[in-house]
């Protein structure tokens, strides 16, 4: 028996994730989390064969976890389930260690195929991944702005796209106001644009906000 650790803000999707789930005799739940704390705190107490992550979890980032995560349990497959596109977070979810990423309106069937593959140390891409990454390694290709990022630019990137302040951002991430302004004006001269204004047009062209 395959047994899942299901993390997601909102409660209705994790009874629609523990409903497919519960369709399939060789997996279960063995529990739900809605925070990174209540993530952290059930792998310490319950054995789970694979955790199903949602990347936005409202006390922390769902890849800041994840790193987290790699180096307490670095066996544990880390299944990434998210809302947004492939082409914004799947490579650097997988680059940070998920066994794979897929998104939300993928069917349920492949999301019963991608926990089985990941339970059985595999990664699971779909196939317009799959494309993504065949292009990646293919160094004619014309990247996006923000794929010259560091993960902590990105995550710095996507808080101030959301309209957070900059001692906001500090706060948020335990960091110096200073380290956050040098990290947005480091974003600013990488991405070519003048202000947050930009930066904020450019992250909901590219979804990279909800």
């Amino acid at each position: 028996m395959t047994r899942i650790i299901i993390a997601d803000d909102h409660a209705i999707v994790r009874q629609g994730l523990r409903r497919i789930v519960e369709d399939d005799s060789e997996i279960t739940v063995a529990g739900e989390a809605a925070t990174a704390r209540e993530v952290l705190s059930l792998l310490a107490e319950q054995t789970c064969d694979v955790l199903v992550l949602d990347i936005n979890l409202p006390d922390n980032n769902g890849l800041d976890l994840l790193q987290t995560i790699r180096k307490e349990r670095p066996q544990l497959p880390v299944l990434v389930l998210s809302v947004f596109p492939e082409d914004q977070y799947a490579l650097r979810a997988l680059r940070m260690g998920a066994a794979g990423y897929i998104n939300k309106t993928t069917a349920p069937e492949e999301l019963l195929t991608a926990i089985r593959k990941v339970c059985h140390s595999g990664k699971y891409i779909s196939q317009s991944l799959a494309e993504k990454l065949a292009f990646e390694l293919d160094p004619r290709t014309q990247r996006l702005l923000h794929e010259s990022l560091s993960d902590r630019e990105f995550q710095v990137l996507r808080l101030l796209a959301a309209g957070r302040s900059v001692s906001e951002i500090a706060a948020e991430l335990s960091l110096s106001v200073t380290t956050i302004s040098t990290y947005r004006a480091r974003i600013l001269e990488k991405m070519g644009f003048r202000n947050n204004a930009e930066l904020t047009r450019y992250a909901l062209e590219h979804r990279l906000i909800e």
